[in-house]
């Protein structure tokens, strides 16, 4: 069961969760150097950072990291850099270009695993999967389309097809995905006679299309039509990077709790004036297990049904974001999903991403995260949301209690 979850700032620059299940313990790392040097000075900065968090535990493994980078230049260069510090044991590595709001060079968000039971599987640079107490997990990051394929819908199918072929090499399947991200270059450009993101969404229908998600863990009270949780962001480039977290369990009692927010439209549920094809993803989905939920937040921005609200007001947008993820994740929600006794408040959340169309409304939009979740571990990062109007999304994990009956 969940033990204790502990909060801290290391040196300033690095915020850190744990949860301690008793046989594991996770953690949610999100570093952020302080220093504003050279590239490779504060890539070495972070990375001293992490060596020191991974030191506080002994057996401690990060498997898996995404690195927000503020432009394509300093790609190769940290790949090289990551490469000698981590060796055989390089984590599966999404490499983003969001630069990070604070002005650095870039940011790191990790997530490791430590325990006697933990075992971990490695399946080339790209999907690696973590097993104890009888969960296992397969994690897929750093899909891109294969090189010259020209137009979204096209790039997206290929990246699908390119991470169904790695989960099975990892003897899973893309019916076991439970989580999604779709980081897309120029996100609500146009193509053709519509959007970018609108492409995406036309390729992610028809891939899912004949996809029966979770079959083996999907509660009875589920709505048809389940689909992941999931992240569409924009960044810099014209290029797509895809990621991914499957899960398979056989134990008793475990089960997957899709949620929809009541005061949204689901957004497999869109009219079609908001794009031909509805964003096939679900705002949350819970994991049950035991007396715990893990519960993966999708990107959240400024909606309330399904229209866009306060446009050009950073404060109020982020006010509203915030709501949305408090009504998901509350315990009145999770029992108009049928579950009595689970439930999370924002205080309960393991870590934060926030996206900011721009930088300038960096602080004011800080002011009110920190207000609203805690000290919660949290990176700020450059990108596009998929409506123009729109100028923050929030996307994280939570961990509770529950106590179901």
């Amino acid at each position: 069961m969940v033990r204790a979850t502990d909060r801290s700032n290391l040196s300033g620059s690095a915020e850190c969760s744990f949860v301690d299940l008793a046989d594991s313990v996770r953690v949610a790392i999100m570093i952020t150097p302080k220093g504003r040097g050279s590239f490779r000075k504060q890539a070495r900065e972070a990375l001293s950072v992490m060596q020191s968090i991974v030191a506080q535990r002994r057996g401690m493994t990060i498997t898996v990291q995404t690195i927000f980078l503020r432009n394509s230049a300093e790609s190769a260069e940290i790949q090289l850099i990551l490469a000698g510090y981590y060796g055989s044991k390089l984590p599966i590595t999404n490499y983003v270009l969001q630069p990070p709001c604070c002005g650095a060079a870039l940011a790191i968000e990790a997530w490791g695993i430590g325990g006697e039971s933990v075992r971990i599987e490695r399946f080339g640079p790209e999907t690696l999967a973590v097993s104890y107490d009888g969960v296992r997990w397969i994690y897929c990051a750093g899909i891109r389309p294969t090189a010259n394929l020209r137009g979204v819908y096209v790039q997206s199918m290929d990246a699908l097809a390119q991470i169904r072929a790695v989960l099975v090499l990892a003897g899973s399947g893309f019916e076991n995905i439970v989580r999604t991200w779709f980081y897309l270059g120029g996100i609500t450009e146009p193509e053709g006679d519509t959007r970018r993101y609108q492409e995406l969404n036309r390729a992610r229908a028809d891939f899912y299309q004949d996809i029966h998600f979770c079959p083996l863990l999907v509660s009875a009270n589920a709505p048809r039509g389940v689909y992941p949780a999931s992240t569409g962001i924009g960044m810099s480039g014209e290029g797509l990077v895809t990621s991914c977290v499957a899960l398979e369990t056989k134990r008793n009692g475990a089960f997957l709790v899709p949620l929809e927010n009541p005061q949204q439209t689901p957004a497999y549920a869109y009219h079609p004036r908001f794009s031909n094809q509805s964003p096939k993803f679900t705002r949350a989905m819970a994991l049950v297990l035991d007396n715990y939920v893990t519960t993966w937040v999708s990107g959240t921005a400024s909606i309330v049904n399904a229209e866009s609200r306060h446009p050009n007001d950073i404060e109020k947008q982020t006010e509203q974001a915030i709501e949305n993820i408090e009504r998901l994740i509350a315990a009145e929600n999770f029992a108009l999903h049928g579950l009595n006794g689970a439930g999370a408040s924002l205080r309960d959340m393991a870590k934060v991403r926030i996206y900011l169309k721009k930088p300038d409304d960096f602080a004011k939009c800080k002011a009110i995260c920190e207000r609203r979740f805690g000290p919660v571990p949290a990176i700020y990062a450059v990108a596009d949301v998929c409506r123009p109007e729109l100028l923050v999304e929030i996307e994280g994990v939570a961990f509770s209690r529950c106590s179901l009956t």
